[in-house]
C-alpha cells in the first residue's frame, strides 16, 4: 500500500513538471550537458551534445530471449528510469534500453525517464521519491507497482536479461 502511495504522489508530481518545463539544462565546468527532470528519447537523440546516444545505440543487439520476455510483456508493465546525461553508465545502457523498446514494440508512454544532476536529484524530488542512490536505475512496475528495478550493470553485469527476469 506505502509503495502505491508513493506511485501515486509521484504521478502527481510528475503533473505538476510537465505543467512547467519538464527539464532543465545546464552546462557543467567540464563542459558537459546536464539535463534535470522529464526527459524523452527525442530530446537525447536530438541533441547534439549527446553523441553517445546514437554511438552506444548502433553496437547493441539484445539476446533473443531477452527480446521475447520484452515483447510478450510490452503491454503488462511500465518502466520508470532515472539517470545522468554526465553518466557513462547512464550513456552505455540508456540508449541500449530504448532500442530494446524499440525492437520490442513497447510504447513509449509506457517509459519515463527522469534525468538526475550530479547529485543524483531530480526536478520535483522523484529521485527522492523512488530512493534513487546509483544510476542508471530501471524500475519496472505493473499496475502501477514496483515488481523490481535494475540499478546500474545489475547484480550479473547482463541489465537487459535481469530487467527481462522481472517479467517473470
Amino acid at each position: 500500500m506505502k509503495k502505491y502511495c508513493i506511485l501515486l504522489a509521484g504521478l502527481f508530481i510528475v503533473n505538476s513538471i510537465k505543467a512547467q518545463a519538464p527539464f532543465t539544462s545546464t552546462v557543467d565546468a567540464n563542459k558537459i550537458v546536464i539535463l534535470n527532470g522529464i526527459v524523452s528519447k527525442s530530446d537525447l537523440r536530438e541533441n547534439p551534445a549527446f553523441s553517445w546516444y546514437s554511438q552506444n545505440q548502433k553496437g547493441y543487439t539484445p539476446a533473443a530471449s531477452v527480446l521475447e520476455s520484452m515483447t510478450a510483456a510490452k503491454d503488462r508493465f511500465q518502466f520508470l528510469i532515472f539517470g545522468g546525461t554526465w553518466c557513462e553508465d547512464t550513456q552505455s545502457i540508456l540508449p541500449k534500453f530504448f532500442r530494446l523498446q524499440e525492437l520490442s514494440g513497447v510504447q513509449e508512454k509506457n517509459i519515463s525517464f527522469f534525468a538526475v544532476d550530479r547529485h543524483k536529484q531530480t526536478l520535483g524530488n522523484m529521485s527522492n521519491t523512488f530512493n534513487i542512490l546509483n544510476v542508471p536505475t530501471i524500475i519496472v512496475l505493473k499496475d502501477g507497482k514496483e515488481v523490481g528495478r535494475v540499478i546500474e550493470y545489475g547484480k550479473t553485469g547482463k541489465w537487459d536479461q535481469e530487467v527481462a527476469d522481472l517479467f517473470k
